[in-house]
């Protein structure tokens, strides 16, 4: 743990006594979960492809103990405006006055599905560092933070690839976003300095080392707000789902993940809408460029992985149609600068983040020179951050 963490952590010990005062109780303990970056394979997790994201070192801690009634207290020091937000353990249901407390309450009562009741509610404490509304999956990473804390505080030693498809559930059942398992799977399952190849339809997965040694991996945060529900997140996925069943006439397959890039130009013919076709095309393509992208780290060639990004935005940005103007005027600036292996957006789109690969020595040319180019062009400033990759959520000792 670095003295900048401790520092952090020595705040958040002072806040959580100003918080819940009552002396007579143990210390709580602490915890961190990670945000994530998707570096390639967008929009195929839904589609039975494979993905390639990675947990960083920016994230959600937390602090915890457990209490001696069934009442579950939480603050967070981002919402401070909202103060402590209260419910008990016998009404875990969605409330939309409970705000961001609804994604940790969705996973105690899945916890609870699961066979593992808690005996007595708890207090917490939450801060975050990544930046809201960003597409670095802040909602995943509350929901990864509250099943390791729950898991850990009552000792219920339930696996995390449980407490990851609790997760899941929460976004779909409880929020109402039909998201895929990617975003909890690299947070539940980060690996410091390597990225995850994930197969969504199996969660069969491997690590793959991120030669990243003279690089920095620098995300750009467009500071377009995006709402995930709101979004056409869900159209896309409609249009997938169309796009396959008229495929399936000749093709027997069970997902677009499972088409080479070979059937697809077979079969291609049976979409006779041009907007499907664009989407299946996104679908299968992006997914071998992913293997693909294993490949290229597997053989230490960074500057082909690049190349695969920057392909993977271009299809975004035509096929499946989630950039916009704000991310392919970031990633557009990025390909400028030569300190730059790849470029693409991350996330679902719409606004959010991007991420380039980028020179260590160049890093603050690249960020004067994109950011300069992004605000004349957007007429306000992008945020940029230097990500480390690092452990999924855990316990802090």
């Amino acid at each position: 743990m670095g003295a900048k963490e401790k520092m952090n952590l020595h705040f958040l010990f002072d806040t959580f006594r100003e918080i819940y005062p009552q002396k007579e109780c143990d210390d709580p303990k602490a915890f961190f979960s990670p945000g994530r970056i998707n570096l390639i394979g967008e929009h195929t997790d839904y589609n039975g492809g494979h993905v390639f994201p990675a947990a960083i070192t920016y994230g959600t801690y937390g602090l915890a103990r457990k209490r001696s009634d069934r009442l579950v207290r939480m603050f967070s020091m981002n919402f401070e405006e909202k103060g402590i937000i209260e419910f008990t353990l016998d009404d875990l249901n969605y409330k939309s006055h409970h705000h961001w407390v609804n994604y940790p309450k969705g996973m105690i009562r899945f916890i609870q599905e699961l066979g593992k009741e808690l005996p007595c509610g708890l207090e917490v404490l939450i801060y975050g560092n990544i930046p809201n509304g960003a597409g670095l999956s802040s909602s995943a990473s509350l929901e990864m933070l509250t099943g390791v804390m729950v898991n850990e505080l009552y000792g219920f030693q339930l696996e995390m690839l449980e407490l990851v498809k609790a997760g899941k559930r929460v976004e779909n059942e409880f929020i109402g976003v039909k998201s895929g398992i990617m975003d909890q799977f690299a947070i539940g399952m980060g690996k410091v300095n390597c990225g995850i190849l994930l197969n969504c339809n199996t969660l069969k997965y491997e690590y793959a080392p991120l030669p990243l040694s003279e690089y920095k991996i620098i995300i750009m945060n467009t500071n377009k707000r995006r709402v995930l529900s709101d979004s056409k997140y869900n159209i896309r996925r409609s249009e997938c789902e169309k796009a396959l069943k008229l495929i399936q006439q000749e093709c027997k397959v069970q997902s677009l993940g499972e088409i080479t890039e070979e059937e697809f130009e077979a079969y291609k013919y049976l979409i006779d809408n041009d907007v499907l076709q664009k989407r299946a095309r996104h679908a299968v393509y992006e997914n071998q460029r992913t293997l693909n992208a294993l490949q290229a780290l597997k053989n230490d060639d960074l500057k082909s992985f690049g190349r695969l990004m920057n392909a993977s935005h271009v299809s975004l940005r035509d096929d499946y149609e989630v950039t916009g103007i704000e991310l392919d005027s970031l990633v557009e600036a990025a390909w400028k600068q030569e300190s730059v292996v790849g470029a693409r957006m991350t996330g679902a789109g719409f606004g959010g983040c991007a991420i380039a690969i980028v020179k260590d020595e160049m890093v603050e040319r690249f960020i004067f020179e994109v950011g300069k180019e992004y605000q004349a062009k957007i007429g306000y400033q992008a945020t940029f951050y230097a990500a480390s990759i690092g452990n999924g959520t855990k316990a802090i000792e």
